[in-house]
This record gives structure tokens, sequence and C-alpha cells, in this order.
């Protein structure tokens, strides 16, 4: 059931990013015909991560006081019907009150504000799910349909668009979504304990504490333990560079790099392919490092290395002039970015379980916050000194990313703050 339970979140990962990579497609199509500019599609493009910044605590909170089951259905529903308002928001009754751009702008940070409960759901109900070593792999395989979801949307999405137009990918992202409220409520359950399925489930654990006390727990957590904002920053550097990849890439290669509308589709899935094996990766590594060297060198080693190596790529494939060339650097600064995601996520839960939800939302944040700025910055930066330009700024944030591990130390969580998670 562990590995159903995964199963089921990765899926759920796809569809996240399906309905948020799916406008960087439709782009193509939407800015000729509402007259938008490049700048403009920028601002949309960030609505969406200010919502989805905005909300990962909230998210995370419901999640560690709700359960994963009921908050991630209603999430589930909510930014799916959201997906679909996308495509008519334009024609709305909306637009004729704040402009297509405020329609544009509105819908976007809704469905960022829906999306934003996803993440910290998945790291809540891995927490519940998975023994504290495998939380890393566990993790990363729940987020790895992000990779998934993002390789295959730009080809799909392009394809449909072309024959059917924009609209049509927005309503059967939307379905798909919903398809997934329904089977993620028949299936799941918040604890092993709760499901009919588990025939010999694992012992409840400690009693709960009372609310009052939780709140006091997490308030020294984040008083008194510098890890977590630490954390936050480190993470807020991969959102950055993130960012890129999930707002301009596709744009990128088609306009900068001279694919084709159907091509550059195609090859726009590759960084989110290396997304998809970087991600468990990542975090079968942590785990197996955790194990041996003990937590904060499993994690920290991890996601020094990875976000090094991310830095160091992305720059290669801004500079290099060869478009393949461009192409392997770039993705393999993606794979390399998402390496660390599960020794980021596993740390929240190391510092504390009982907060996973929490504690994870406001990393997630911090990424978020990180990913409003890229792709505003990314289109104003390239045209003041050039693409180039653009991809050396998110690889020296990747590096200061990487720099900041030296200050991250999730096993402080177990001994100094809360030893009853």
């Amino acid at each position: 059931m562990r590995w159903l339970i995964l199963t089921l979140l990765f899926c759920i990962s796809v569809v996240t990013y399906i309905d948020r990579v799916n406008i960087s497609v439709t782009a193509r199509q939407m800015m000729p015909a509402f007259g938008l500019t490049d700048q403009e599609m920028g601002w949309i493009f960030s609505a969406f991560v200010t919502g989805y910044a905005l909300f990962q605590i909230p998210g995370g909170w419901l999640a560690d006081r709700w359960g994963a089951r009921a908050v991630l259905t209603g999430a589930l529903v909510w930014w799916s019907l959201c997906t679909a308002f996308t495509a008519m928001a334009a024609v709305s009754p909306l637009a004729e009150a704040v402009g297509i751009v405020g329609a544009l702008l509105a819908v976007r940070f809704t469905l960022g504000m829906g999306e934003a409960v996803a993440l910290p759901t998945f790291n809540r109900a891995v927490a519940n799910w998975m023994p504290a070593g495998s939380r890393g792999i566990g993790i990363g395989i729940a987020i790895g349909g992000i990779g998934l979801g993002s390789a295959v949307t730009p080809p799909i999405a392009a394809w449909i668009m072309v024959n059917w137009g924009w609209q049509t990918v927005f309503y059967l992202s939307a379905v798909i979504g919903l398809a997934m409220a329904v089977l993620w409520w028949a299936i799941a359950r918040n604890h092993p304990r709760e499901h009919p399925w588990v025939r010999r489930p694992p012992a409840p654990e400690a009693s709960p504490q009372a609310a009052d006390s939780q709140f006091h727990t997490l308030w020294r957590l984040l008083a008194g333990n510098r890890t977590v904002w630490w954390l936050v920053l480190s993470y807020s550097c991969l959102g950055y560079a993130a960012y890129f990849y999930m707002s301009w890439f596709y744009l990128y290669l088609v306009t900068v790099r001279g694919f084709d509308v159907l091509t550059g589709g195609l090859y726009a899935s590759a960084p989110f392919l290396a997304m998809l094996i970087g991600c468990p990766v990542g975090g079968w590594v942590t785990d197996r490092l955790a194990a041996r060297y003990g937590i904060t060198a499993g994690r920290a080693s991890t996601g020094m290395a990875g976000m090094t190596a991310a830095g160091v790529a992305i720059a290669f494939g801004g500079f290099v002039e060869s478009p393949p060339a461009a192409l392997a650097g770039l993705s393999l600064g993606a794979g390399c970015l998402y390496f660390t995601v599960g020794a980021y996520w596993a740390s929240t839960t190391d510092l504390s379980k009982a907060h996973a939800g929490t504690l994870s939302g406001l990393m997630n944040t911090g990424a978020n916050l990180g990913g409003a700025l890229s792709p505003v910055l990314t289109p104003w930066i390239a045209a003041h000194w050039g693409w180039p330009a653009s991809f050396a700024v998110a690889g020296l944030v990747a590096l200061a990313g990487a720099a900041l591990w030296w200050w991250i130390d999730p096993g402080k969580g177990l001994n100094s703050v809360t030893r009853d998670q």
C-alpha cells in the first residue's frame, strides 16, 4: 500500500505540472490572439507563482490538521476548475471588468492557490506512510511526477494546440485533474492504520499533542533553529533556477534557439525527463548517505553536490553556441536541481515529523517567492544584456543555494527541539 500511495502521489504530481506548464506552450497562440507582450505574459506566469507561494504554509497546515486525503481531493477539484476557466477567462465578464490581462492574472493566481496545497500535502502523506529511512526516496518519487508532467506537456500540448486550438489544452487538463480527485478520494487514507487494505498496520505512534502544545513546539522550532531559515533560503535559490524551465524554456527554444513549434515542444521535454530521473535517484542517494553517515551529512552532501552541478550546467547551457549542446547542458542542470529535492523535503520531516506539512509549506514558500522573480527577471535581463546573462544569473543563484547547505543541520530537529517526533 505504501507504493500504491506513492504511485497516486506521483500521478497527481504529473497533473499539477500539466496544469502549470500548459500555459507556457499555449502562450505561443494566446499572446498574438490577445495582443500580449512578453512582459505582460511574464506577469501572468508570475501570478500563478505568487498565489502558489502565498498559500504554501496554509496548505501545509491544512494537511497537518485534516490529513492528506480530504485536503488533496479538495485542492484537485479547485485547481482543475481554475484550469478550465483559464480557457474562457479572456471572454468572461471578469475580462470586461478588469481587462484581459487582469482576468488572466486573477485566474492564474487562484490556480496557484489551489496547487499550493499539493506538495506540502505530499510531504504529510509520505511522513505518515513511509518509514524514516525511506522518506527521501518517498518524496523523490512523489515529486518526480513533476518531471513526467512537464516532459509530456510541451509536445502533447503543442500538438493539441495546432490541431484543435489552445483552449482545448486547458479543458483536457481539467478533466484529467477531476478524474485524479475521484481516484485519490476512493483509494487514499491518511494513515496505514485507517486503510482497510492494510492487514497488519504499524503500531500507533505516541498520542498527538494538544493543539496549543503543537503550536508551542512549532514556534520553538522556527524561533530556535536557524536550519529552518537556511533551508528556506537555499530552496529559494532552487526555485529561481527551476522556474525558468516552467515558464520560458519552450519559448526560449523556439524564439532564441530557432526550433519550430512542434520540434521545440519535443525538445522542451528534455529537462523534465532529467528531473524525472534525478528526483527519485537523489532521494535514494540521500537516504543511503543519511543511513551511513548521519542525517545532516546525508542531506547536506546531496544538496550541495546537486546544486553546484546545476549551477555549472545551467551557465554552460546559456553560453555555448551549439543549440544541441545548450539543450544538453540545460537539461543536465534541471536534473541536478531536482536531484536535491529529496534532501530538501526529507529535511523538513527530519526536523519535525508532526509539522512536516507546515515546515515543507514554509520551505516551498521560499522556493516560489524566488520562482516568482524568475519569469519576470529572465526576459528583463535578456533584453538588457542578452540571454546568456540570464543563464549566468540563474547559475550563480544555484551556486549560492549550494553554499547555504554549510549551515543546514536537519539532525538538530531530533536532538534539540522535538525529541518525540
